[in-house]
């Protein structure tokens, strides 16, 4: 499955963003879709995760409360709000089939091309 994240772009402290990822050649029915990011010569990170069955979801404890994962069949959002200069990163989105929402990861088979999300204070 090939993956297509959009939405990114440069917002000020405390502004808003809609990333979203959606797959061709499959659905997200039997996928388990997950949020990365990559600051400036920083490591990936998770960000936030939803399960196959689109109710169980995971998030890291700095975006928790500000960000939200919801998944249909078509599309994944990433609702985030109150967003911080230290939320800026490239953006990737990855899914494991018939997956949990691991923060590894190592776990996740495909992946997005990722977007820029720039956050100025």
């Amino acid at each position: 499955v090939r993956l297509a994240e959009s939405g990114g772009g440069l917002v000020q402290a405390g502004q808003s963003l809609r990333l979203s990822c959606t797959p061709s050649g499959a659905s997200f029915r039997t996928y388990g879709v997950g949020w990365f990011r990559r600051p400036p010569g920083k490591e990936y990170e998770f960000v936030a995760g939803v399960a196959w069955n689109a109710y169980d979801t995971r998030y890291a404890d700095s975006v928790k409360g500000r960000f939200t994962i919801s998944k249909d069949n078509a599309k994944v959002t990433l609702e985030m709000n109150s967003l911080k200069p230290e939320d800026t990163a490239m953006y990737y989105c990855a899914v494991r089939l018939w997956g949990t929402a691991t923060v590894a990861e190592h776990e996740w088979d495909h992946w997005g091309q990722g977007t820029q999300v720039t956050v100025s204070s």
